[in-house]
């Protein structure tokens, strides 16, 4: 176990406005793992290894002995909720289960399922962009578009119906809240109460939807009870719009707070699109503090014994900005080699949506300034435009004019 006369610091770290790893990061990661203490959890769980090299994040994602298990005894949590009634997905559990989960929404998202979504989002897209220019200016950016598009989508997907839309915004933003876990818990639980009534709600009025497949095909069928069901599907909502949201907001802000990077990835009919993308995600590292697993068995990771029962985080932003592997790594630089980028994950958990986020992506900057080719930024101070104290990182507003 982590030795008791060992230096122990809090974690998350306070961060920058601008979302980039503190500097804090970049000193650790010259060492070996550290000792952090969780936010939430009992005294023994909350102590934890912070693992933040590339070559140590990579390995900790894919290695079988850190358990992503939440119900094993004193396992890492990020956010304390009641006794017994911990929130719970098949992203916060090991194989067979984890596998069992995932392989029955694993055909939703394949490329060429997402591809054939692409007229519908581009229709969501068009829509919200003929809403936004009837605005007064300046408007919130944010609020008109980057955030409604992924909620839309994933609505759509699921089977949920459009005029809850801003229902689900709220709650989600409830839930991934780190300021009242008292509050935050009542939102998970209104989002819970609300999706096991549309399952229930599909098995006997069934769409051309996810929700209607999951209810038809797996819990009538008794291969899933209603409670996998809906873990299925709030992880959905909430990974789909939370992170997609955050990430698109984050890339139009890039573009808007520099003239020469918004030149260079819009020209040649936006060739460098997805290029910018990627390094946009590798940059802002939205999903900063989410990452948490157990020892199961005794290894050694980054010249560190990992003793079963040890707690370990994994650090996506100090790999994400590791200058062994992207140089410069503070900079956003779109012509620069993104494919070890771990934003997306790695391992068994890598990120089943990546296809349709990426799709929602590219359209969205296409679409917004394509219609708007003079959009620029209404406040001389980007820096407040950030919000804090949240597990994914992004924008509270994204004040804009043309």
């Amino acid at each position: 176990m982590l030795a008791a006369e060992q230096t122990v610091l809090d974690w998350p770290f306070p961060r920058t406005a601008s979302g980039c790893p503190a500097s804090v990061l970049a000193e650790l990661r010259e060492g070996p793992p550290c000792a952090v203490r969780l936010p939430a959890g009992t005294a023994e769980s909350r102590r934890a290894w912070l693992v933040t090299k590339h070559a140590d994040v990579q390995q900790a994602l894919k290695d079988p002995r850190l358990s992503a298990d939440e119900l094993l005894p004193d396992a890492p949590v990020r956010i304390q909720v009641p006794p017994g009634q911990r929130p719970s997905s098949f992203l916060r559990m090991d194989d067979p289960e984890h596998s069992r989960l995932r392989g029955m929404i694993a055909t939703e998202f394949t490329a060429r399922r997402v591809k054939g979504l692409a007229p519908a989002v581009q229709r969501l897209i068009d829509d919200l962009l003929d809403d936004l220019a009837g605005r007064p200016q300046p408007t919130d950016l944010h609020d008109a578009f980057s955030r409604k598009l992924p909620t839309l989508v994933i609505a759509r997907l699921l089977g949920v119906p459009d005029e809850d839309s801003p229902y689900f915004i709220e709650k989600t933003q409830v839930t991934i809240s780190q300021g009242d876990p008292e509050r935050s818990y009542a939102a998970y639980q209104d989002m819970t109460r609300y999706l096991g009534e549309l399952a229930t709600r599909k098995l006997t009025e069934p769409q051309d939807d996810l929700m209607s497949r999951l209810a038809t095909r797996h819990l009538a069928t008794g291969a899933i009870d209603l409670d996998e069901l809906v873990g299925i599907a709030r992880l959905v909502l909430v990974a789909g719009h939370e992170t997609t949201t955050n990430q698109i907001a984050l890339n139009i802000l890039s573009l808007l707070r520099d003239d020469e990077l918004r030149a260079k990835v819009l020209a040649d009919d936006g060739a460098r699109i997805p290029r910018f993308i990627e390094e946009s995600m590798r940059y802002w590292s939205i999903s900063q503090d989410a990452i948490v697993r157990l020892a199961v068995e005794e290894f050694e990771l980054g010249g560190v014994t990992m003793r079963a029962g040890d707690a370990v985080v994994i650090s996506i932003p100090a790999a994400n900005h590791d200058p062994s592997v992207f140089p410069d790594p503070g900079l956003l630089d779109v012509d620069r080699d993104t494919s070890k980028h771990m934003q997306w994950g790695n391992g068994p958990h890598f990120c089943q949506g990546a296809p349709l986020a990426r799709l929602e992506m590219e359209l969205a900057l296409r679409g917004l300034f394509g219609r708007f080719p003079d959009l620029r930024l209404a406040t001389d101070d980007p820096d407040s435009l950030f919000r804090i104290g949240t597990v994914f990182h992004g924008v509270s507003r994204l004040p804009v004019t043309w």
